[in-house]
């Protein structure tokens, strides 16, 4: 058997495992396919013989093919998957049998597929390599370019929304009503339309280059905001680790942060991110 027939078959030996991580990481069933034929092209160009774990270097290479397409939806602003979108297994599907296609249908339920499609990029494949393939965040860390204890926190924060069943649509846009009002109102000075949006109680946690600070009660924050106002045009809504938030980056440079904890229509949280190393490890998607 020549080289090129040899690694055809070592590649699929692994097929199945592939498919069925990039099932997980988009749900469609045809993009699982671009996936895993962008794989077999990218090892086809390497030299296979410097691989010790070919199987974990696939699935590395699957991975990273299947965030980039992730945050390609994100940059082109598809709208999310709905409830029906996810495309359920079908059986007989080039690559592999009947008998696994009904395994990974039964442990990959459409409503799961609906609330991983709920997470950042980073968080669902953060989610899906650890905790369903048992990937060690070492390893998953340069995949999303963070450190391996960023990755242990996308996990988790991926776990606790998935257990939780995900954030609603109907609240992401009834937080950037919110988030739109506040934003309008800082803008023009308005101290009394500031004040309407925020909870009297407010707290604003705020980490600038490593130095922490806390202040408590929305009319004192407010009134010095509202001085600074003008430097509110420079803002952008965003999506920040997938809950509504603003963002300031001039020229495509993210200098800053904003986080919103929002109830009953009020902030009554937030927290302003201004620290190099933190800013690094945000998950931010621009939005219209």
């Amino acid at each position: 058997m020549d080289e090129p027939d040899y690694l055809a078959e070592r590649f699929e030996e692994h097929r199945a495992h592939l498919r069925a991580v990039a099932y997980r990481m988009l749900g469609s069933l045809s993009e699982v396919d671009d996936a895993v034929q962008e794989a077999w092209l990218r090892l086809s160009r390497t030299e296979a013989t410097g691989i010790d774990n070919l199987g974990g270097w696939l699935t590395t290479v699957v991975a990273r093919v299947c965030l980039d397409m992730l945050r390609s939806r994100t940059s082109r602003r598809e709208e999310p998957l709905t409830p029906e979108a996810p495309e359920p297994v079908a059986t007989g599907t080039l690559g592999s049998s009947p008998e696994h296609e009904a395994l990974l249908a039964d442990s990959v339920g459409l409503a799961l597929l609906v609330v991983l499609d709920r997470l950042t990029p980073a968080e669902r494949l953060a989610f899906v390599l650890h905790d369903m393939f048992a990937v060690p965040f070492e390893e998953i860390g340069p995949i999303v370019g963070r450190s391996a204890e960023a990755a242990r926190q996308l996990a988790s924060r991926a776990r606790r929304r998935v257990r939780g069943g995900g954030t609603p649509d109907a609240d992401l846009v009834r937080q950037r009503e919110v988030v739109d009002a506040f934003m309008a109102a800082l803008r023009a000075g308005d101290l009394e339309g500031l004040l309407a949006v925020l909870d009297p109680d407010l707290v604003v946690r705020a980490d600038m280059s490593g130095v922490l600070t806390e202040s408590r009660g929305a009319a004192a924050w407010a009134k010095g905001a509202v001085a600074y106002g003008h430097l509110a045009k420079l803002t952008q809504p965003a999506l920040v680790n997938g809950a509504i938030g603003v963002v300031v980056a001039p020229q495509g440079r993210l200098v800053r942060a904003l986080r919103f904890t929002i109830a009953n229509g009020k902030i009554t949280e937030m927290e302003i991110i201004g620290n190099p190393a933190r800013l690094g490890e945000l998950d931010v998607s621009m939005v219209d």
